[in-house]
């Protein structure tokens, strides 16, 4: 029997064949790896483009809507409310301190003045951003959209007999007017009306509840801002429940 013994070439050959194979396998983990991060890039790609959509969406949703009813021109009140048990004092007070401008005013019924007084320094009363309260009214700096806003509060006694001289079934009214050089004239913004002591005997018990008023208005440089309310002698002026302010959207 005659031994064999591998030759350089063989050496060599099978050298190359095992560098050969080593690549092949180095290759395709390589492919596996790519692919795997590829699937995974493209994934947070998708889930990123399906958030940005939605975001854009609902925020446009949302401007569209307070865009749509007030158009440029127009003084066009969003919502208005008159409904019982609200407390929107604290919340609208918060709103309007991250405003760029905006004013909130307590208010207070004096003696000697025929209408309510509003002061900046009672209570959570404050002005920021160039509104200011000048003769009882507010003065807007600049044009733009303004939510607007009052409440009176009121607490009536409901009389026991019809002889004296007032009578419990007396309305009371809130209403805030806006003077603007550019119409040239006094209009007004909100109002309401509400029957004291309805659906209650006649009696010394007191009566309370309160007008509250809210709207969004698309308002000019130099308008003025003002309240008329009736039966001051009835309000309820301890902080927190009589108020009126304004602060700007845009």
């Amino acid at each position: 029997m005659v031994a064999y013994s591998p030759t350089p070439a063989d050496v060599e050959r099978a050298e190359h064949q095992d560098h050969a194979l080593v690549l092949v396998q180095t290759q395709s983990w390589m492919n596996r790896t790519l692919k795997v991060f590829g699937g995974l890039f493209f994934l947070a790609l998708g889930l990123a483009v399906v958030f940005v959509v939605v975001w854009t969406w609902s925020t446009r949703a949302g401007t569209t809507a307070a865009a749509a009813a007030v158009q440029p021109g127009q003084t066009e009140a969003l919502f208005q409310s008159t409904g019982h048990g609200t407390e929107p004092h604290s919340t609208l007070r918060k709103i309007s301190t991250k405003a760029k401008a905006a004013i909130h005013l307590e208010g207070r019924e004096e003696g000697n003045h025929s209408t309510l007084q509003w002061v900046s320094e009672q209570g959570q009363g404050f002005t920021q951003g160039g509104i200011t309260l000048q003769n009882n009214q507010i003065t807007i700096p600049e044009s733009g959209l303004y939510f607007v806003y009052s409440q009176a509060s009121f607490r009536v006694s409901c009389l026991q007999n019809k002889s004296q001289d007032s009578s419990p079934q007396r309305p009371l009214s809130h209403r805030v007017w806006r003077f603007s050089e550019s119409v040239g004239s006094e209009m007004s913004l909100m109002n309401a009306v509400r029957s004291a002591c309805s659906g209650r005997g006649q009696g010394t018990q007191g009566w309370y509840n309160a007008i509250y008023l809210g709207a969004v208005f698309q308002l000019h440089k130099g308008d003025r801002l003002w309240t008329e309310t009736n039966q001051l002698s009835e309000l309820e002026t301890e902080e927190g429940k009589t108020f009126f302010g304004v602060f700007a959207l845009f």
